[in-house]
């Protein structure tokens, strides 16, 4: 927050209205007065800045570094002050509740203006959510899914092996068959994306603030899809898992805007 100097006392107070309808992200304000009242002035408190500039100097002996400029030094709180010799608690009180008020106008532009922003950002939303459910629908019922698929998949491996001339035990070649088929299974991932998918869902709907859930969620839809490409056994299945991943990047960068 940026106040020129004699407004610091207003700093709480506009921290106060924002925080009652910002809840997230970072925000920088920044005040501006065209002072016209010739009854003000900016004076330089010179006992504040000498013992600041005494400090500053055995700092900058200490590190080697360059010499402070006037500028820096006088941006230091303390050292500028205003002089409202002619003004009156009364004048004083009037002109603060004109500039909050003023800036009462301009919360309520900028959270008209957000929440417009923000019913465009809940259609996309929504889509991209759609289609991760169509992708996760469309893994479930992938062809390689199925168990003659896997059994021919296995089949034609085992074969290429026995063509090498190498003896294998059938029984642990069973064994092994069945262990690769537990390792690439990927329900557990699809039930877990519909279960995410049903989660953002009711944070759509929510009237609360969601970002940081969701910017979680987004993490966790992440790491379903990621597991579900490195264990896809079939290039079909590893497309869908691609494309899944660059659908919830796409998701996780909009999640970012949502408060």
């Amino acid at each position: 927050m940026r106040l020129p100097v004699g407004y610091e006392h207003l700093e709480s107070e506009l921290r106060q209205r924002i925080q009652k309808i910002l809840k997230r992200g970072n925000i920088q304000l920044g005040l501006t007065v065209n002072n016209n009242n010739a009854s003000e002035a900016v004076n330089v408190n010179r006992a504040v800045l000498k013992e600041l500039t005494a400090v500053v100097e055995v700092l900058r002996k200490e590190i080697n570094s360059p010499p402070v400029q006037a500028e820096n030094l006088l941006a230091l709180p303390g050292v500028l002050e205003l002089q409202r010799s002619e003004i009156s608690e009364a004048e004083s009180l009037k002109r603060d509740a004109a500039l909050l008020a003023s800036f009462d106008v301009m919360l309520a532009d900028l959270k008209k203006a957000r929440a417009e922003e923000g019913r465009r950002l809940l259609l996309i939303l929504s889509d991209q959510i759609e289609r991760i459910g169509l992708l996760a629908s469309a893994a479930r019922d992938n062809p390689a899914r199925k168990p003659e698929a896997i059994r021919q998949r296995l089949k034609e491996q085992v074969a290429r092996l026995l063509d090498t001339g190498v003896a294998f035990d059938e029984a642990r070649l069973h064994q092994e068959a069945v262990l690769v088929a537990t390792r690439s299974d990927i329900q557990e991932e699809l039930d877990r994306l519909d279960s995410h998918i049903e989660a953002a869902a009711d944070l759509l709907k929510s009237t609360d603030p969601v970002g940081r859930k969701f910017d979680f969620l987004a993490q966790e839809f992440n790491r379903e899809a990621s597991t579900l490409c490195s264990k896809a056994i079939d290039r079909s299945l590893t497309a869908i898992g691609l494309d899944l991943k660059t659908l919830i990047d796409q998701m996780r960068e909009q999640v970012q805007n949502i408060e």
